[in-house]
């Protein structure tokens, strides 16, 4: 049985394109497992070379060697008749307009919308994934829509959005469509932007560069132990993304979720933040997340506040500039601060923005540059 194709009208009419809200109200909690293969969007892979044990994917550092017939780690890339394939093109299964702060880009285009999309599949593997529902799937057991690239820009468009964000579950794993629809985004005069894990080789990162605009990047950790324990993945490659995204130019903000018992080591996040300066960051937004529990780590508990104010005074304190605290409501720390007057000059409350003295990318009190895509 093939996975079941819905209109755009009833797709749309279940999801409301409005909502700011998780990916998976879309379908409600409970997302269908349909069986078989899509013999539709099967889309030939980048990135990739013929061995004699089969097809090593070269897009991520998994590299994975995929035999007849197999699935690479991400679930979505395919070796049929010794050519790899990608099943997540054209098929999204999470289809909203959100605001950009919710990706979270506090620098970027404030109080914009953002069209954002995301099929089924990851190359890592997080404890503590939020959108385990899509990102731990194979794109053929979600149910999902057809979308392709041109129609991405279009709907785009037709909702006032300025950008398109790739996001949700993990862009990486659907590369192609990400770069087909960012042509046409920057064709009808809109943005693009990644929300990822950076676990990407550095070729197909820096053609990426040349459709990106913004991009949010999860620094997981900074050990490369947790990465392997905690995402399934090592920490080097994300720090390589960090360093090419800045040298291409891409606006990039950074995101930390604190885990306790994983990733709330003082000591750990003062390292991260003194490699952050060292390397040129400095005027890098920084996000330190709260965790909620939930998938393989709900016997957690969420991040307590003293820990995300301790880290925020540590990256501030190490030189870092722009440091905000993300899923605590109403807190101080999600608000943009003047890093020379310290005045507060872009007024935030959830997602909403309020008061903004940021004046062609300065202060409006004492005239510092405030750096982002204003």
């Amino acid at each position: 049985m093939g996975r079941r194709k819905i209109s755009k009208r009833e797709f749309l009419k279940i999801s409301g394109t409005a909502l700011a809200g998780s990916p998976f109200c879309l379908f409600g909690n409970k997302l269908p497992a349909l069986a078989g293969l899509p013999g539709v969007n099967r889309f030939p892979a980048k990135y990739s070379i013929s061995t004699p044990r089969g097809v090593r994917c070269q897009l991520c550092p998994n590299n994975c060697k995929i035999e007849e017939g197999d699935r690479g780690d991400c679930r979505t890339r395919i070796n049929k008749g010794g050519e790899l394939y990608t099943l997540a093109y054209g098929n999204p299964c999470a289809v909203h307009v959100d605001p950009i702060e919710k990706k979270p880009l506090n620098h970027f285009l404030p109080g914009t919308t953002s069209f954002s999309i995301a099929t089924g599949g990851c190359n890592l593997a997080c404890l503590n994934c939020q959108n385990w529902q899509i990102s731990q799937k194979k794109p053929d057991e979600l149910q999902t829509i057809e979308l392709m690239p041109e129609k991405v820009a279009l709907e785009a468009k037709n909702r006032g959005c300025t950008s398109v964000a790739y996001t949700y579950s993990e862009p990486v794993v659907f590369y192609e469509y990400t770069t087909d629809s960012a042509g046409y985004v920057h064709d009808l005069g809109m943005k693009n932007v990644i929300v990822s894990a950076g676990y990407i080789e550095e070729q197909p990162l820096r053609e990426w560069c040349q459709y990106i605009d913004a991009a949010n990047i999860d620094l997981k950790s900074f050990r490369d132990e947790t990465y392997q324990q905690l995402n399934g993945g090592t920490l080097e490659p994300v720090l390589n993304t960090l360093k090419v995204l800045k040298e291409e130019g891409v606006w990039l903000e950074i995101t930390n979720l604190i885990v306790p018992d994983w990733t709330d080591d003082a000591g750990m996040i003062e390292e991260m933040c003194q490699w952050l300066v060292k390397n040129g960051f400095e005027d890098t937004p920084l996000h330190f997340s709260r965790f909620t529990p939930m998938y393989k780590l709900a016997h957690l508990p969420a991040t307590p506040l003293a820990i995300l104010e301790e880290a925020r005074r540590i990256a501030l304190s190490e030189g870092l500039r722009f440091v905000y605290i993300g899923n605590v409501p109403g807190h101080s720390g999600q608000d943009t601060y003047c890093p020379s007057c310290k005045k507060k000059v872009l007024d935030r409350s959830g997602f909403r923005i309020g008061e903004n003295h940021i004046k062609d990318g300065h202060c409006d009190f004492c005239g510092e540059s405030i750096a982002g895509v204003w």
